[in-house]
């Protein structure tokens, strides 16, 4: 009798065993939950900065020309080109190595709304510093994934630590605030802080007008300054 008794304590053991083997390493995950399915973690997006309220990545108003655009990562090249004596393309990886500097700074739409956000980035002229520029370039133009241009005096972007963010409120620039890249134009309107910048052209057209400042929008765009050109 004995040793029905052990039996069963066994059998009753190894059946505990293969249960607490199938919740933890088998089918199931930790704490049980499908090893397929998407984990829920905490939002890092911080909502202060230094004693300084921040806005969230969600209280900017979707008014892009084609609307959001995804972009693939992994086939991205940001192209540099135009006026230099060899074109460049970068990774998004090759960028965001590259020393970051963050700072809190408001974009000011012409709609009348505003957005005050800790952007982090690179200083867009550190980059620019590796490509050999012939000197008849005077205006840099950017290009967006949507066919979005606005163009700069080379010195706007040359002369100042003028940031290109990668990061907003210490979270990844999700798509529709433009991923991968969004220019932080400082001390402008928001039309010229283009995003989902794929191309920056060196060229000698100091006519140049974006596709704003082609419809009557101040090519400097100053925001102590009328938008209207």
């Amino acid at each position: 009798m004995r040793t029905s008794l052990l039996v069963s304590i066994l059998i009753t053991m190894m059946v505990l065993l293969g249960v607490i083997y199938f919740l933890n390493i088998g089918g199931l995950g930790n704490n049980g939950i499908d090893s397929n399915e998407a984990i829920m973690l905490q939002s890092k997006e911080i909502k202060e900065y230094q004693g300084q309220k921040l806005s969230s990545v969600t209280d900017f108003r979707e008014n892009s020309i084609k609307g959001v655009q995804y972009i693939d990562i992994d086939t991205y090249r940001l192209k540099v080109w135009g006026l230099v004596k060899e074109e460049k393309e970068y990774t998004y990886d090759e960028i965001i190595n590259r020393q970051s500097y963050s700072k809190v700074i408001t974009l000011h739409c012409v709609e009348g709304w505003d957005a005050t956000i800790l952007w982090e980035g690179i200083i867009l002229r550190d980059l620019l510093k590796d490509v050999d520029i012939l000197p008849e370039a005077n205006t840099i133009i950017f290009h967006a994934a949507d066919g979005y241009t606005t163009n700069y005096p080379i010195e706007y972007i040359m002369d100042q630590d003028i940031l290109m963010a990668y990061k907003m409120n210490n979270e990844t620039i999700i798509p529709a605030r433009g991923f991968p890249f969004q220019l932080v134009a400082e001390d402008k309107w928001g039309y010229k802080w283009i995003k989902w910048i794929t191309e920056i052209e060196f060229s000698d057209d100091e006519d140049y007008e974006g596709f704003w400042e082609s419809r009557g929008y101040s090519k400097e765009g100053y925001l102590n300054e009328s938008f209207v050109g």
